[in-house]
């Protein structure tokens, strides 16, 4: 289990969870309600955290995000809960004591995402248990290619809950496994209308029209690779804010709320879930939550 301890509204800690692989969790039954409470009390004390239990596709009728309805999850209600005020109360936080109360979704609470523990689940050789990233010795990190598009703050914040970042461009040699990447991902290979010969990757102008920095807050001709296709960067419509890189490896400016695919790169010493911290099982076993 892993409480994340920024705020969030419903739908944002839904996702986060679900780009971690794994699922906001839900009182479904005494044990996990037991592994939620107890992770509170270390974490949180004394404050709410959001459950996965919504009515968000139809007022009225609460489900588990797994699915499960609220009837046939044991539960207590708060004092005056639920109250539904103004009939916006949407989302089920649980207090540190168990209890439920409705709130609206676009309210900010801490969250917990949990994931099952599967008996045969193996950390690669880069530090997750996701086979879609690949190693290359070349520069000693891992790439996995998103062919599903999104804006570039949705593909940040996708590698961020990977443990991962948008790729950054060190070197003509990373540009080359760039190019190889690509051209393990056609474009007959990937649906949707999107332009599939470019993709995210780290860098963006940080409000600065025309100063491009990574995401890890260097020039690119500090990072070591600043080779723009022909003619770019050049802002040709406004809000070509965000940094993007074709299949021949070379840059551009392109727009940020566009989507396209993206490249995550990740460190493999980097473990996604860090057991010195509050990662998805290290608070408490829950290898019994079923």
């Amino acid at each position: 289990m892993k409480l994340h301890e920024i705020p969030a509204n419903w739908h944002e800690a839904r996702l986060r969870c679900h780009l971690e692989g794994a699922v906001l969790a839900s009182p479904l039954n005494s044990n996990l309600k037991f592994a939620m409470a107890s992770m509170m009390i270390l974490k949180t004390p004394k404050q709410s955290v959001f459950t996965g239990i919504h009515a968000t596709f139809s007022r009225g009728d609460f489900f588990s995000v797994e699915g499960i309805p609220l009837k046939k999850i044991p539960h207590k209600w708060a004092p005056s809960e639920p109250g539904n005020w103004n009939d916006q109360e949407n989302c089920l936080t649980m207090h540190f004591d168990g209890n439920l109360a409705a709130k609206s979704c676009s309210a900010t609470f801490n969250y917990i995402c949990y994931k099952k523990r599967i008996p045969d689940m193996v950390v690669t050789e880069c530090g997750t248990v996701d086979s879609k990233y690949v190693h290359y010795d070349r520069t000693n990190s891992c790439y996995k290619f998103h062919g599903v598009p999104r804006t570039w703050s949705r593909a940040y914040m996708t590698c961020a809950a990977e443990g991962g970042y948008l790729t950054i461009i060190n070197s003509e040699k990373e540009a080359g496994i760039i190019r190889e990447i690509f051209a393990q991902h056609l474009p007959a290979s990937m649906v949707g209308n999107f332009w599939k010969d470019m993709a995210f990757v780290g860098f963006h102008d940080w409000g600065e029209h025309g100063t491009w920095l990574t995401v890890q807050g260097q020039t690119l001709e500090e990072a070591g690779y600043a080779k723009f296709a022909p003619g770019e960067p050049n802002n040709a419509t406004t809000g070509e804010y965000c940094g993007g890189v074709y299949r021949t490896g070379l840059l551009d400016d392109i727009w940020c709320e566009n989507v396209y695919a993206f490249i995550c790169e990740k460190d493999p010493n980097s473990l996604l879930c860090d057991p010195t911290s509050d990662s998805f099982d290290d608070i408490i076993d829950i290898r019994n939550v079923n």
